[in-house]
């Protein structure tokens, strides 16, 4: 698909407000992203989903088939919407951090899949959720500078 050239002017977005995952278990997702990734949780469905604060953004944890079959509140006319798989998400850590996510991952039967230094020097884990989705802990100097 190729777009007009003449599309009227809008600012590229300055952040990402809410990022979705995706687990047929949302009590094991509880017991992992509010127990020991430690997120407040900030709303909660019964079977549908789990909403997490991270910072200035939020963490959606929806139950596929549920958001498959779009929303019961009618004032509220989001579109159906999801995905089946494992996905990813990667959180941003100092790197005294990191070694501590990865004491305490470990600690709580998280094992770490990878733990490497990027080619620009910014290390990085990674490990399963209990929905096998795959979360990242990186240093932000994998994608910002340092300064």
């Amino acid at each position: 698909m190729t777009y007009p050239d003449d599309l009227p002017p809008a600012p590229p977005p300055g952040a990402i407000l809410e990022s979705a995952l995706y687990a047929d278990n949302l009590d094991a997702a509880a017991a992992f992203y509010g127990g020991v990734m430690g997120l407040p949780e900030v709303i909660r469905v019964e079977g549908r989903h789990i909403f997490y604060r991270v910072g200035q953004g939020i963490l959606l944890v929806f139950q596929p088939e549920a958001t498959a079959q779009g929303p019961s509140n009618p004032d509220l006319p989001v579109p159906p919407h999801g995905a089946h798989g494992p996905g990813h998400l990667c959180f941003s850590a100092s790197l005294e951090e990191i070694d501590q996510w990865r004491h305490r991952l470990q600690a709580a039967g998280h094992p770490i899949e990878a733990d490497f230094p990027w080619p620009n020097g910014a290390r990085s884990i990674y490990f399963r959720d209990p929905a096998g989705n795959s979360i990242e802990i990186a240093e932000p100097s994998l994608w910002f500078d340092k300064g």
